[in-house]
């Protein structure tokens, strides 16, 4: 490439950074790109004829874009004046390395959104469940449905995360203690995130791997750690990402599985959670929960924290959840 200290800056080199380069330029992170890249942010920058000049205002504008995408992804950007107009146009340090540098962290951002915690259908099996000593499972099923196929791709390339929260606190039958300790103990939280770059993504601070779990005591008999939203085939197949068994006898058959699928289009993250009972035992019904805090209940909560606008503005609209809890199947 032509551009290094000492050289004439040509369009090429501009046009470049701004939108050519195959590797790492602006306009595929900030514009809306393709897969797991592109922030849908509006106006792109421009290219420049070949031989044709490349105004002051034009550098200004990538050399602004660049510290915008350096500020969401917490990247270090080389600090530099923008040139203006009338003055000599000298090379602007480091800028290659700083385009490389956000291009390989666009999956991090230096913080989240504000939790959306509202959600249409029941999240909570308010009745007992279990009687005469049969086996027993409840399904939940949650639909996370996002307004576009590129929308939800500017969600996760932005840095939104899913949660599912597992939690039972309910008493008076003989199987509440053991699934109260399983759901409220050992599981933990369950987050989904793109896995965007096919990399661990730190969101505010946080290192999310595609599955992550956080909290919980429990050491889970299956985490699918490095499977998000870019791993999963558009097909609607389910991926097992999560499976939890109880820890004391005579319960350690019973366990509580997630599973998630994206669909054909594109444009819906379905996820399910069993909760399989094979001991037989009755368990107690309760309070539904409220909003993200959990009543007495069984119940399965999704909720999802979009990207952050600080630096962005919202190209992803409103995702909306759905869900849905089976009557237990014995």
């Amino acid at each position: 490439m032509t551009y290094t200290a000492g050289s004439l800056i040509e369009a090429t080199d501009y046009n470049g950074f701004a939108a050519t380069n195959s590797g790492a330029n602006v306009n595929d992170i900030w514009g809306t790109g393709s897969g797991d890249k592109g922030y849908g942010q509006g106006t792109t920058l421009g290219t420049v004829s070949t031989g044709g000049t490349v105004s002051a205002s034009s550098w200004a504008d990538l050399n602004n874009r660049i510290t915008s995408l350096g500020n969401h992804t917490n990247t270090g950007i080389t600090s530099r004046s923008n040139p203006t107009t009338g003055s000599v146009i000298s090379i602007l340090a480091n800028l290659n390395t700083d385009l490389t540098n956000v291009t390989n962290n666009r999956g991090n951002a230096v913080s989240s959104g504000t939790i959306s915690d509202s959600w249409t259908g029941s999240t909570a099996k308010t009745s007992a469940t279990g009687s005469g000593g049969a086996t027993w499972t409840i399904t939940w099923t949650h639909t996370v449905t996002f307004p576009s196929a590129n929308q939800a791709r500017y969600f996760w390339n932005a840095g939104g995360l899913v949660k599912i929260d597992v939690s039972k606190t309910s008493t008076g039958n003989t199987g509440d203690p053991e699934w109260n300790d399983l759901a409220s103990t050992l599981c933990g939280d369950v987050w989904i995130s793109g896995r965007v770059n096919n990399a661990a993504q730190s969101i505010a601070g946080v290192s999310y791997t595609g599955t992550t779990k956080i909290g919980g005591t429990g050491t889970p008999n299956t985490l699918a750690t490095t499977t998000g939203w870019y791993t999963l085939t558009a097909d609607g197949a389910e991926y097992y990402v999560y499976k939890q068994f109880a820890d004391t006898a005579p319960y350690t058959s019973n366990y509580i599985l997630h599973t998630i699928a994206k669909n054909s289009g594109a444009t819906t993250l379905t996820i399910r959670t069993y909760w399989v009972n094979s001991e037989g035992d009755t368990i107690t019904g309760g309070t539904a929960p409220s909003g993200a805090t959990p009543g007495t209940a069984p119940c399965t909560i999704v909720t999802y924290y979009p990207p952050s606008t600080t630096y962005l503005t919202n190209t992803w609209g409103t995702p909306t959840v759905l869900s849905a809890v089976s009557a237990p199947v014995y």
